[in-house]
């Protein structure tokens, strides 16, 4: 049996299970909301076209208005001023959004502290415990935070200060860009960066150096807690937009039962 025939009859008979990382997109999903005087994009609309009615009897369809940075979403190099010279999302490879998916689980220590961020030492000890990253990997960061998903207030959970949201630390961010084996980063937050990330140096180490380094971040991520410490496949679908700097995407992890 080839190896394709192999994994359709493990799909077929549920050895493999296809799990959805994705956050249903509505009106109602939370996006980012950048402070003035900087603009902010906008989330899902649609405008009806036909609705079985006289401007079309027979079918249904809608117009839809979304950023491409809403929902879960990959952000694409040109999205940041470090990769503006480099891919937009409809020029990524196809072979780089299906890869092996790791997962670092720090949802107790997020727990404890919504502004945890990874470092070096994290993604070190994971390697000492499970070995090296494998080649064009995704390195899935599980907080807990999808369970916030459901209210806007909570998910984004800005005080004065702005946002209190988990992240990774400029050396962390320098880690990751400087692996060969990363090809992306996903979260369970809005975005790929901290929620405080505007007060490290550089601001927004994640866009800053992962982008800059032609890897993808992946945004608000749900069902990390299916998904084993390594093991599965993911499977990262954006639109391929031309010219586009990220795409609203769906993530799926294919995941082998013992």
């Amino acid at each position: 049996m080839s190896t394709l025939a192999a994994l359709t009859a493990a799909l077929a008979d549920g050895s493999v299970t296809v799990l959805d990382l994705t956050t249903p997109l509505s009106g109602d999903t939370p996006i980012l909301n950048l402070p003035q005087p900087f603009a902010n994009t906008v989330g899902l609309s649609l405008s009806e076209v036909s609705n079985f009615d006289d401007n079309g009897p027979g079918w249904a369809w809608n117009d839809i208005t979304v950023g491409e940075h809403a929902g879960t979403h990959l952000d694409a190099p040109v999205h940041w001023i470090t990769g503006r010279d480099g891919k937009s999302v409809d020029a990524i490879e196809p072979a780089r959004l299906v890869g092996p998916a790791i997962v670092i689980d720090k949802s107790a220590e997020v727990a404890e502290n919504p502004d945890f961020v990874l470092e070096p030492e994290h993604f070190e000890a994971w390697e000492a415990e499970h070995g090296p990253l494998p080649a064009n990997c995704w390195v899935l960061f599980r907080t807990g935070w999808s369970a916030r998903g459901a209210s806007a207030e909570t998910f984004l959970n800005a005080d004065e200060q702005g946002p209190h949201t988990p992240g990774i630390s400029v050396a962390g961010a320098q880690w990751l860009a400087g692996n060969a084996s990363v090809s992306g980063f996903g979260v369970e937050t809005v975005g790929i960066d901290a929620g405080q990330a505007a007060t490290f140096d550089p601001m927004f180490p994640a866009h800053h150096f992962l982008l800059g380094a032609d890897k993808y971040g992946l945004t608000s991520l749900r069902n990390l807690d299916q998904v084993p410490v390594t093991g599965a496949t993911l499977v990262v679908s954006p639109l391929p937009i031309v010219g586009g700097t990220g795409s609203p995407t769906r993530a799926l992890a294919l995941v082998e039962n013992a």
